[in-house]
């Protein structure tokens, strides 16, 4: 259906090597990243934040579709995810990602909220690539 690309490029390597990042759509175009991105407080951008910011965007957009379909017209939703990034046996792994949503959506009972949140958690195409386990925690205002 449809096709998003983005490309990388690494110069030097590891620890002292410098990358790219480029997306298709241009949001971000030679994007830095490196070691002190990924592990350190420099400027850029790294793999886990940007996994973290797909998370959250698609799980907030299938929960409001899945809100829609339920009939709510209306309503807020805010959503952090927080990638985590072990060191284990072969390297590094992502273990997890954690879901945090605030929302606010009139006249939805909390069971109901509930029941749609953690569904819309486990068919967000995101969810599905990630082989980790995601966690939702949910305030509905």
């Amino acid at each position: 259906m449809t096709t998003r690309t983005a490309s990388a490029r690494y110069e030097g390597m590891g620890k002292d090597g410098k990358g790219r990042i480029t997306t298709q759509s241009g949001v971000l175009k030679e994007q830095s990243y490196g070691f002190g991105t990924r592990f350190g407080d420099e400027p850029g951008t790294n793999p886990e934040e940007l996994i973290a910011a797909a998370h959250a965007g698609c799980f907030t957009m299938a929960l409001s579709f899945a809100l829609e379909r339920a009939g709510y017209k209306d309503g807020t939703l805010e959503t952090k995810a927080a990638i985590k990034l072990e060191q284990s046996e072969g390297g590094f792994t992502i273990t997890r990602s954690d879901l945090v949503l605030e929302a606010s959506i009139p006249d939805i009972d909390e069971a109901e909220f509930a029941r749609i949140a953690e569904e819309a958690k486990a068919t967000c195409p995101v969810s599905k690539l990630l082989n980790a386990e995601i966690t939702l925690e949910h305030r509905l205002g």
